[in-house]
């Protein structure tokens, strides 16, 4: 599904573009609103379903909720009902990371990074963890991590290089910067040298 070029236009009216995926700019305002959202129509299925049932619940304000997302916090507004019986499955009750969080630390701590490397890693986007919460996420994959870094390697990684020179060329009467481009390739066995071709 493609987004109105309009509703596009209008979101970025008026925004520097270095604003855009910075910290708290239109892609943490974004994943804010689509998430209260969701969990709005969540909480209209729950109290509709709850009326067929008899039950008079209704709304009772919202409550906030810090997320932690892969590159910022978001402060949310969890919606909230009557009785107490609604629970939210995009963003369940104590949850407090997006899940996508914790599929990045996986992915950084299978590719050999150290705990106190993810940290700093993380820092780098404002994302201030513990290093306990690093070692929880990880060991709870630890099993297929292990299983990842163990698997089978290919007997052969074919390898392309790329490269490139800028040159002053002459074009129309001025004298502009230009690439050149060269690709290469290089076949990888395991166990021996990769020689170029």
């Amino acid at each position: 599904m493609a987004i109105d070029k309009a509703l596009l236009d209008l979101l970025l009216a008026g925004r520097e573009p270095h604003e855009l995926f910075a910290k708290n700019g239109l892609i943490d305002e974004l994943k804010k609103a689509l998430s209260e959202r969701m969990l709005a129509a969540e909480l209209d299925d729950h109290l509709e379903s709850e009326a067929e049932a008899g039950l008079g619940n209704r709304r009772n304000g919202t409550s906030k909720k810090t997320m932690l997302t892969g590159s910022s916090k978001l402060t949310l507004d969890i919606p909230r009902d009557r009785l107490g019986t609604f629970d939210p499955k995009l963003i369940a009750k104590y949850q407090r990371r997006f899940p996508d969080f914790d599929d990045k630390i996986s992915s950084m701590y299978a590719r050999g990074m150290t705990v106190r490397e993810i940290r700093g890693h993380l820092e780098l986007y404002g994302i201030d963890v513990s290093p306990d919460l690093i070692s929880t996420v990880t060991d709870a994959v630890l099993e297929a991590v292990t299983e990842w870094q163990g698997r089978p390697l290919d007997a052969c990684y074919p390898l392309v290089f790329f490269a490139a020179i800028r040159v002053k060329i002459r074009d129309e009467g001025f004298v502009r910067n230009k690439a050149i481009y060269r690709a290469s390739h290089a076949h990888s066995f395991i166990g021996s040298t990769p020689g170029l071709v």
